[in-house]
């Protein structure tokens, strides 16, 4: 098992395979931009399914992959088939914005993907296009649809709600996907400040509580992933309905997760950027035997819990985009 010092099991690994995206959504990239990791920066793709071996080794049984958006790297499919090769891992899922997706989800499915998540924060098309600065919405239900049409179910669509941006449109979203309740899952996330707070957060017991003052909200015992939701089912619909509040519900106690960044530094909490890099050592010409080593050592020096606070507290370090959520 891959513990820390609060005896923390950790089976989750989510891999960053680029910090760039064809979105700027207005909560993960700063308005200025960002300077982009350099490609001999980036961990290839031979690199990834080496060091994923590893941690499953170790005890890792679930990865997802992330960026930046990962459909914007080449030939993804090819990384998921490398890893599909690993015996371990029970689980090897992606999270998009799905801007691309329609070209490429049959061919996902095909190389051994096995579960999807959507980042969808509206479903107005000109706020849409705003909170993404320039995404389309029209190309991301069309890749929505195409997923859905490839297997790739259940689809989460993981939202991110923001005071007086778009938390007008909570019902519309659980009206909108209970369309197919057998297709998609709905999750609603709580707003996570890096750097500087640009937004306001809505508690997930607000949005609890609107759902329910509409439809009757049911506790559900399902299996939806090992992660950090609290699910509910709506009567009326069938729609399975998550809340991720890592703020207002803190769950650092039972953190399972490590993200593997596209540079190759491991964070083993979202809030700490000081990490060494495992490409640095893979590189350099380190053992299976090494690498596991070095991973076990940061693994048990991970802290145990962010001090980020609904209002106040200490922001993120870092930038989402570069992190992989």
């Amino acid at each position: 098992m891959l513990l820390d010092r609060f005896q923390r099991e950790h089976t989750y690994l989510r891999v960053s395979v680029t910090d760039r995206c064809n979105f700027r959504c207005v909560y993960c990239m700063p308005a200025e931009g960002m300077d982009w990791m350099s490609r001999e920066d980036l961990l290839s793709y031979e690199e990834i399914a080496r060091l994923v071996g590893v941690f499953a080794a170790l005890g890792v049984r679930r990865v997802r992959l992330t960026g930046g958006e990962p459909l914007i790297r080449r030939d993804l499919e090819v990384l998921v088939e490398a890893l599909g090769r690993i015996p371990a891992l029970d689980d090897i899922a992606l999270t998009t914005n799905a801007h691309r997706l329609d070209g490429c989800a049959q061919q996902l499915k095909d190389a051994g993907l096995t579960r999807l998540n959507v980042s969808l924060d509206s479903l107005q098309p000109e706020r849409f296009s705003q909170l993404t600065r320039g995404g389309s919405l029209k190309k991301v239900i069309a890749g929505i649809e195409a997923a859905q049409a490839a297997g790739l179910g259940p689809i989460k669509i993981n939202a991110v709600i923001l005071r007086g941006e778009n938390d007008d449109e909570v019902e519309d979203l659980v009206e909108f996907f209970s369309q197919a309740p057998d297709v998609y899952v709905l999750r609603f996330i709580e707003y996570m400040p890096f750097g500087t707070r640009r937004h306001v957060t809505v508690p997930a017991l607000e949005l609890r509580e609107r759902i329910a003052s509409r439809w009757t909200l049911e506790p559900y015992g399902g299996w939806l992933g090992d992660g950090p939701a609290k699910n509910w089912k709506i009567a009326e619909t069938g729609l399975r309905v998550g809340f991720i509040s890592p703020l207002s519900e803190k769950f650092c106690a039972g953190c399972n997760r490590l993200r593997l960044m596209a540079d190759g530094h491991l964070r083993t909490c979202l809030s700490d950027d000081g990490t060494p890099s495992l490409r640095d050592l893979l590189r350099g010409g380190a053992s299976d035997e090494d690498l596991g080593a070095a991973i076990r050592a940061m693994v048990m020096n991970k802290i145990e819990g962010h001090q980020a606070l609904v209002e106040g507290g200490k922001s993120f370090e870092g930038v989402m985009t570069r992190i992989g959520g």
